[in-house]
This record gives structure tokens, C-alpha cells and sequence, in this order.
């Protein structure tokens, strides 16, 4: 079920949250995120925050063995807990994952991807992966950009899952406002 390619070593993604204190709960959960939120927040809720074909960034395009060149669609939302941000969520969906019993995907507008993928018996889900982004990395200036902010930093978790022959990676980064409730 392996993946990865000689590249993927250059990611410096972790096998375990080191050091990750208050966010290693939400982190190491290998349930849906989806599910979890919704259990914890009374208004539970996905915002959409951009919907295009795009080239990944070089360490996912690896990870589902893409070509450089190739585009796939790029799914980016907010998972809102009573009305507040709480992860942003960052998807890579190949055009070929976008066939078959994936077709609906790139059309899920605010549903979120997890209650599809976990309601699949057959979606086999890859052992997530770790970063501590700082706020140089692409995704962490994508959030900077949709708050105004800048992080120091910001904990995430990936993990691709597959379907047949079709893979789709996702990458979820815990908002410090995860740890408020």
C-alpha cells in the first residue's frame, strides 16, 4: 500500500507528532475529524475557501505519484466549530480519483470530504503523517492569508486514501482556536 517515492524523504513530514503537548489528541485520532467535530461543537460546519485546478506542491505531487507538470483539483476549506475556525483543511484530488465512485468529489461545495471518505467501508486511509508548518510553509501563508494573521506555527496531520486504484491526499492544519473549547 505504499506510495512514496525516493523524493518523499525531502517533505520531512514525521511519523509521530513530537512535541506537539495540547494538539497531539486531535492529531493522533485516526477516526474522522468530521465526526469528532461534530460531537464536540453544537453548530458544526464546512466553509468553502477555494475550489480550482492547480499544480500540488512538489512533496504532494510525489506522494500520489503525479508529474510535475500535472494538475489536480484543489480543495481548500474551513471546518467551523459554533461559528469559529478551527482547521483549515487542504485537499489534492487527481483527476483520476475524480472518476468512478469518486465522481462526486470535486462537486461536495460546504459537505465535508471526511463523512464521504469514512462512509466507505472500502476507502483505505494511509498512517497519517506530521508537520509543525512554519510560516514560511505554502499552506501556513494560505491561512495567514484567509485570517490576516501569522502564525509562529501550525500543527498538521496528512494522509492520502485510496479507493481502488485512485488516491486523494489530505492535509488538515489545527487552528489554535481547536484548543479554546
Amino acid at each position: 500500500m505504499k506510495i512514496r517515492d525516493k523524493n518523499h524523504r525531502r517533505s520531512h513530514w514525521l511519523k509521530r507528532p513530537m512535541f506537539s503537548q495540547q494538539y497531539r489528541p486531535w492529531l493522533i485520532d485516526n477516526g474522522s475529524l468530521t465526526t469528532r467535530l461534530h460531537q464536540r461543537y453544537a453548530n458544526f460546519s464546512v466553509k468553502k475557501v477555494s475550489l480550482k485546478y492547480a499544480k500540488p506542491f512538489r512533496d504532494e505531487a510525489s506522494l500520489l505519484a503525479l508529474k510535475p507538470h500535472q494538475r489536480a483539483l484543489i480543495r481548500e476549506v474551513l471546518l467551523m466549530g459554533d461559528n469559529n475556525p478551527v482547521v483549515f483543511a487542504h485537499s489534492v484530488l487527481p483527476r483520476n480519483a475524480l472518476r468512478g465512485a469518486w465522481n462526486k468529489l470535486g462537486r461536495l461545495g460546504n459537505k465535508p470530504l471526511g463523512a464521504v471518505l469514512f462512509a466507505n467501508p472500502k476507502v483505505k486511509r494511509t498512517p497519517l503523517e506530521y508537520k509543525k508548518l512554519s510560516c514560511q510553509h505554502p499552506i501556513s501563508m494560505r491561512v495567514a492569508g484567509h485570517f490576516n494573521i501569522q502564525p509562529k506555527m501550525l500543527w498538521a496531520r496528512r494522509s492520502v486514501f485510496q479507493l481502488k486504484c485512485a488516491n486523494i491526499l489530505v492535509t488538515e492544519i489545527f487552528l489554535p482556536q481547536i484548543l479554546e473549547k
